[in-house]
């Protein structure tokens, strides 16, 4: 298998040294990571809006090893809004933050994630949107959870993602659910041990389907993190099933991966989010890209032994 090898070269500096250099890398890159400032973005967003679709943004970089790149993160993400704000989009536009480029893995990473997150949601709250937590590896998940319900409390839209192929995440959606949480249901990017989480793909979609099951039958908001067209077409059955409006849920895909789907679903009335990444620092986030799809891979390989 793949995948596990190309996550754990996505911590390798001297993978991310080699990648960066290849002649190809460039290309790909863009394919995934719409631009590395907030000036790139924008156009990138009005298009999106412009075509009927919905967005997520994402500023890349979540390895940081120091309280002044946490700082400078949460700073990020401020300058983000300033910019929505003159775009007047509310919730066509919103935000995904990896709470471990907020500090979460530093000393007293919890309470400085914390400190440094909730400015962000002030100011996306101000601006009439809101911010999804994203999750990460599993020994992350209890400090977000707790400060996804922390956030909450203010900010009730406040919204989290949870990873299909982690045993746990059941028990997890059932309890969101229930609170009316906005939340996001994805496979899982990370690498995991068998103690932890499924290690075969037809395991994890069927953990797929199942949580999807109770976040369509309970009081959320969910959000299908999907590109599998199985699994778009069950979750869709199961919106049916539920009673559910189109404006009760949404799917979201990433930016440069099935571009034609996004547009189809929105065309049919569905609420299409895709998730954007941008930044300089895109490596991390590159290397999961990769590791989630071969052809990724392939596409990768051949752009490499293409250039010169």
């Amino acid at each position: 298998m793949l995948g596990p090898v190309i996550l754990a070269a996505s911590r390798s500096d001297r993978m991310r040294r080699f990648v960066s250099a290849a002649p190809g890398t460039k290309q790909v890159v863009a394919r995934f990571i719409a631009g590395e400032s907030v000036d790139q973005v924008v156009p990138v967003v009005q298009d999106a809006v412009a075509k009927g679709l919905e967005v997520t943004l994402d500023v890349v970089g979540e390895d940081i090893t120091t309280r002044e790149q946490a700082f400078a993160a949460r700073d990020a993400y401020l300058e983000l809004i300033e910019h929505l704000k003159e775009l007047d989009l509310g919730t066509k536009a919103e935000m995904s933050i990896k709470l471990s480029m907020f500090g979460q893995a530093l000393e007293g990473g919890h309470e400085l994630a914390l400190a440094n997150v909730r400015p962000v949601v002030e100011a996306a709250a101000a601006i009439g949107t809101t911010v999804t937590l994203d999750a990460e590896d599993h020994t992350t998940l209890d400090s977000m959870f707790a400060i996804h319900e922390e956030l909450r409390k203010d900010f009730p839209r406040t919204g989290c993602v949870i990873q299909a192929y982690l045993y746990r995440t059941e028990a997890d959606a059932r309890r969101l659910a229930a609170s009316g949480s906005r939340v996001r249901l994805v496979k899982g990017a990370y690498k995991e041990l068998a103690e932890v989480a499924y290690q075969d793909k037809a395991e994890t979609d069927k953990a797929y389907v199942r949580v999807l099951r109770v976040l369509m039958e309970g009081e959320g908001y969910p959000m299908i993190g999907s590109h599998d067209p199985r699994l778009i077409s069950i979750a869709q059955e199961l919106a049916r099933k539920a009673g559910r409006k189109l404006d009760e849920y949404e799917f979201q895909m990433l930016y440069g991966i099935r571009s034609e789907e996004h547009l189809r679903l929105a065309a049919e009335g569905h609420r299409m989010r895709v998730y954007t990444a941008y930044g300089t620092d895109w490596y991390g986030y590159f290397m999961r890209r990769l590791a989630e799809k071969p052809a990724n891979l392939l596409f990768f390989a051949r752009s490499i032994l293409t250039k010169g």
